[in-house]
């Protein structure tokens, strides 16, 4: 019997999210992993607000809402808010009940700037990371460190001298004209984006093109490629090695010699002494001519292990980049940025750790 469209609308209706969400779905695991780090963080929590006053949106909710925002590549805050009118899936995650409104865009802006004063992203980072370790989930002897650059949000038309006189656009006043740069030589130095001058003008290798970037750097166990440590730069030369001895000594979790994989940009002696100062084995990537290694490191056969599972550091950065929608900063400035940066670095392990652990 062929059905058809009843016109008239139910006018009761009792159904929460919970219900709709089914039990199995792999969100669920993240939800509870998720509840208990920030449960951790209650007391920071307490201390960003005032006694009295109107009631803000919970900063858990806020949080997680960023988490949301990585795991399912929701490309602005506005888009996210709008869906949160309609999507049930997001509306139980974030525990709110069918007849609860949703909260303005702008309340993302109006709150950043209080978590980033009480650095609530790397406090919720470090929570994770805890749980892996308690899990045991983590390794605490083989780790592999990897930079990679973030796209800036500026335009090269606003990298412009710092001093002197700004050449008018020759296009005319818009502030989108056409530039010509030919024969300019730009460079950090002598120029700075108006838009975002903690953004640095880089290039990824030889023959690529160069573009206004900040550098994220991560550190991963090489057991199941969960993140340890992340930290996000400015994109110069001496970037990713400056950040790896910064990440090994804020996230030492053993007296015992460890070993650091990682590509040919860190064969270097000043770079292999520091390792080798904090009882750290350094499994880089030989260069072909004065390498800073020596057959005391590459004859060993952990050697041969770390180079081959070093490679999956790239997973993360891809994952953060193509899901997490980090590619390119939605922020200015380095303090926003690295906020971001954590959550995703957040959602990434979250994401790992729940398929992880069902298995």
């Amino acid at each position: 019997m062929r059905g058809k469209n009843t016109p008239q609308t139910s006018m009761l209706f009792l159904k929460s999210p919970e219900e709709v969400v089914p039990k199995d779905h792999p969100l669920r695991q993240v939800k509870r992993l998720a509840d208990a780090a920030l449960r951790e963080l209650d007391g920071v929590f307490e201390a960003m607000y005032a006694e009295g006053g109107r009631k803000s949106i919970p900063p858990e909710r806020l949080l997680k809402a960023t988490l949301l925002m990585a795991l399912y590549t929701v490309r602005s805050e506005r888009m996210f808010c709008e869906q949160l009118g309609y999507n049930l899936l997001f509306r139980w995650f974030l525990d709110m009940d069918m007849t609860e409104g949703p909260f303005d865009h702008s309340t993302f802006s109006k709150n950043r700037q209080r978590l980033i004063e009480h650095d609530v992203a790397l406090q919720f980072f470090v929570q994770v990371v805890g749980q892996a370790k308690t899990a045991g989930l983590m390794s605490s002897e083989h780790f592999t460190v990897d930079g990679t650059l973030i796209e800036a949000w500026a335009s090269l038309k606003s990298f412009k001298k710092k001093d002197g006189p700004q050449d008018p656009p020759e296009g005319g006043g818009s502030s989108n004209a056409e530039v010509n740069f030919h024969g300019e030589k730009r460079g950090n130095a002598t120029h700075a984006s108006t838009t975002d001058p903690e953004a640095k003008l880089a290039r990824k290798g030889n023959g690529k093109e160069a573009k206004l970037c900040f550098s994220a750097h991560s550190l991963m166990e090489n057991r199941n490629g969960l993140l340890v440590g992340f930290s996000m730069d400015e994109a110069t030369g001496t970037a990713e090695r400056r950040n790896a001895l910064q990440l090994l000594d804020d996230t030492r979790v053993s007296e015992r010699r460890v070993t650091l994989g990682a590509d040919k940009g860190y064969d270097t002696r000043d770079f292999v002494e520091a390792c080798r100062e904090r009882n750290v084995t350094p499994h880089v990537a030989s260069k072909v001519r004065y390498s800073a290694l020596d057959q005391r490191t590459t004859a060993h056969s952990g050697y041969a292990i770390s180079q081959r599972v070093r490679k999956r550091v790239e997973e993360i950065f891809g994952w953060m980049k193509t899901v997490g929608g980090f590619r390119k900063t939605r922020y200015r400035g380095l303090e926003r940025t690295r906020f971001a940066g954590y959550m995703v670095g957040c959602a990434y392990n979250l994401m790992r750790m729940s398929r992880l652990l069902a298995a």
